[in-house]
């Protein structure tokens, strides 16, 4: 493996570790694609550092576990807000 990848592993695992964030956020904050930062900490991390690797899966898994809460919430705002908008257009207010 090249020495630049592995550099580039080894900041993306930290920078998740420490900040807890995202595939998706951190693929923009590293301007790479979302399947260039699971491959990296999915498959090469691996090889690299099975001990970060390990430590990496378990924030993966908790993003997991709690992405159908953030869904909910998500659709939840949306439907509030129309919710909102109809009202105010039924009392003339818009």
């Amino acid at each position: 493996m090249k020495e630049n990848i592995r550099k580039r592993i080894y900041e993306e695992a930290y920078y998740i570790l420490k900040t807890k964030k995202t595939l998706r956020e951190l693929a923009k904050e590293y301007n790479l694609s979302k399947s260039t930062i699971h491959k990296d900490l999915k498959d090469r991390l691996k090889s690299v550092d099975l001990t970060l690797y390990k430590k990496v899966q378990t924030i993966f898994q908790n993003h997991i576990q709690t992405r159908h809460l953030k869904g909910g919430e998500a659709t939840k705002k949306k439907y509030q807000k129309t919710s909102i908008v109809r009202t105010k257009t039924r009392l003339g207010m818009i």
